[in-house]
């Protein structure tokens, strides 16, 4: 017990920390008296109060983080403030069971767009606002944003970023010291949210709509205001909107960073994700847009064009917005745009999936191999761009294929087991691991995650957490060695 305090008492000041998130739904239920300003009275009191009570009971455990404490603590935020996320919406909406709304919340912070939820266009705007704000904190990460302010509490940060970075380069720093890094990191991504609020509203969409949707697809959520998703406004102008800010948000936060902290775009040329991000994207929605046209789903190849790019780029990137029902194109078109969800986004970007760094270099390695059996006594290296990537680095973005496929493989064996159908287990297992939103079948982008029981709920709220933090920093605790002594 004494060797998870100095972990409890860090956990403790980012619940307190935390609570402070509800202010702005509260500000807004305020302003607009839209009636929920009693979920979030409670949520602050029964958030920060909880905080109050594990800082008394752990204040004499305060010591510095050690790598091992860095990955329980993570585990830890990522679990349980879903559960003070989940207050507003179980307060507000009494009929939802704490099961639903844990998922829903899950769902917010993991930046996985899935709902359990209908009739949002009725809800208060406070609400809606609330859910989206949660892909936002969720989408770069909270511990990004705990490693900026915990020095000022007197704590240091590094082993929290280390344990969340998700990319292989983990030990490369933007700026010499780690809440630097977090702060640049979040000041652009800060801005970014406003332009894309800002372009939102000029786009034709109501200020409430904007923030909803700014919060969502900065985060690469999904959740919406509406029931309709984005086909509720359909607007050719704010798809295009909504695709550019999505591309944004698909690639790394680092190169951003960069690109703003010189002025300029020489950041862009250099990352070596970008080209195959741009590439494999736009031969998917030209390839997809044809297709579609080919089997007659749409008479004019510019309206096949609109719904392949938009849904394509929305889903591929985790986003998960939708403008029409693709559950009833050929199996195919579908398919392909969840397979893409797995590889598409960027490490460091805020979206899902294995990321386009470690599919690079799983390319490669496939490569060196062949040109080995050819070639046996060749020296090849694999790289990336011009940097030479060491075999320790390989070997470990083998096992984390190995640890993804095996997921998705036992969890929906888990879920068919549990009464669903192959193909709809098979398809919300995926979307869930790339916390991309939508699957296909029974919770195609028509319909809700309402359908799931308990159990099924209960299975893809872990298999988001799995996804989000990248399955070796939630598995890694649940390992017996990683309590021994």
């Amino acid at each position: 017990m004494s060797q998870i305090l100095p972990v409890v008492h860090i956990f403790s000041k980012v619940l307190m920390l935390f609570a402070f998130a509800f202010l702005l739904p509260l500000g807004v239920s305020l302003a607009l008296d839209d009636g929920a300003q009693l979920a979030y009275d409670e949520a602050i009191l029964i958030t920060f109060c909880s905080g109050i009570v594990l800082w008394l009971l752990s204040r004499r455990g305060k010591r510095e983080l050690q790598t091992r404490d860095g990955f329980l603590l993570v585990v830890l935020i990522w679990a349980v403030l879903p559960v003070y996320s989940a207050i507003p919406l179980m307060v507000y909406l009494p009929d939802l069971s704490f099961n639903e709304a844990y998922f829903e919340a899950v769902s917010g912070l993991t930046a996985t767009g899935a709902t359990v939820l209908t009739g949002l266009d009725n809800l208060p705007p406070s609400i809606n606002i609330w859910r989206t704000q949660m892909h936002w904190i969720g989408g770069m990460g909270v511990i990004v944003l705990v490693v900026a302010v915990l020095p000022m509490l007197g704590v240091g940060g590094r082993q929290l970023f280390k344990a969340e970075t998700p990319t292989p380069m983990k030990d490369s720093k933007l700026t010499p010291r780690m809440a630097e890094t977090a702060k640049g990191l979040w000041q652009v991504y800060a801005l970014i949210t406003l332009v894309c609020m800002g372009a939102l509203w000029a786009g034709g969409m109501n200020w409430i709509d904007a923030v909803v949707h700014g919060f969502s697809v900065m985060g690469l959520g999904g959740l919406s205001s509406h029931d309709a998703s984005m086909a509720y406004f359909d607007s050719l102008l704010l798809e295009i909107i909504v695709m550019v800010f999505a591309l944004i948000a698909g690639i790394s936060f680092s190169t951003h960073f960069m690109a703003f902290r010189m002025r300029n775009l020489f950041a862009y040329r250099h990352d070596p994700e970008i080209p195959l991000f741009f590439g494999v994207l736009a031969v998917s929605v030209i390839g997809l847009a044809i297709y579609l046209h080919y089997k007659g789903f749409y008479l004019h190849f510019p309206e096949a064009l609109r719904y392949a790019a938009f849904n394509t780029v929305s889903l591929a990137t985790t986003l998960g917005f939708s403008t029409t029902d693709y559950n009833v194109w050929p199996y195919f078109a579908p398919l392909w745009m969840l397979f893409l969800s797995s590889f598409i986004a960027s490490s460091g970007s805020t979206g899902g999936g294995i990321k386009m760094l470690r599919a690079m270099l799983l390319y490669k390695q496939l490569y060196r191999e062949f040109v080995k059996l050819i070639h046996p006594h060749a020296e090849i290296h694999t790289k990336i761009g011009q940097q030479a990537v060491p075999n320790k680095i390989i070997y470990a973005v083998l096992a984390f294929l190995f640890v993804y496929v095996a997921s998705i493989v036992v969890l929906s064996f888990v879920l068919s087991a549990s009464g669903l159908d192959v193909f709809t287990a098979f398809t919300a297992v995926v979307a869930m691991v790339n916390n991309t939103g939508p699957g296909l079948g029974q919770v195609g982008p028509a319909t809700t995650y309402a359908v799931l029981n308990d159990f099924q709920t209960w299975v893809c709220s872990f298999a988001m957490l799995l996804g989000r933090l990248e399955f070796f920093t939630l598995l890694v605790v649940l390992t017996p060695v990683f309590w021994r002594k």
